[in-house]
């Protein structure tokens, strides 16, 4: 588990060291993520050890989020004066985000369906 773990970090750093040196506007361990599902791609499949490892920081998520929530509340001072362009951004990011996976959902259940309507591909409409 430790191997994977290591796996994990270092495709992280891989994603923050590209992004540093080539000062990309998007955050490192995005490019991490990416670099981790091509080594998953060339192994053609997720190994047990690295699912076990993944399972095991999703079950501790809500802990990753206590530095966070520390330091929305030490700068709640900025937060409390910018709080309208804020609020705005995280309502405004959330309907796109909303919208954009629709969109997705739907362009994908078109795709998988062949182009068939929704009453043909899950093979309702005539009696029993």
């Amino acid at each position: 588990m430790l191997a994977w773990f290591t796996v994990i970090l270092v495709c992280q750093l891989i994603g923050e060291s590209i992004v540093t040196a080539l000062h990309l506007p998007f955050p490192g361990p995005v490019l991490g993520m990416v670099a981790l599902f091509g080594v998953l791609v060339a192994k053609r499949g997720v190994p047990g050890d690295l699912a076990r490892v993944g399972d095991t920081l999703l079950a501790n998520l809500s802990l990753l989020f206590v530095p966070a929530g520390v330091g929305v509340m030490a700068h709640f001072v900025l937060l409390k004066n910018d709080w309208a362009p804020l609020g705005a951004a995280i309502i405004g990011s959330t309907v796109i985000t909303v919208a954009v996976t629709a969109l997705a959902m739907a362009w994908l259940s078109r795709m998988t369906s062949g182009g068939k309507g929704d009453g043909e591909a899950s093979g309702g409409g005539e009696g029993a």
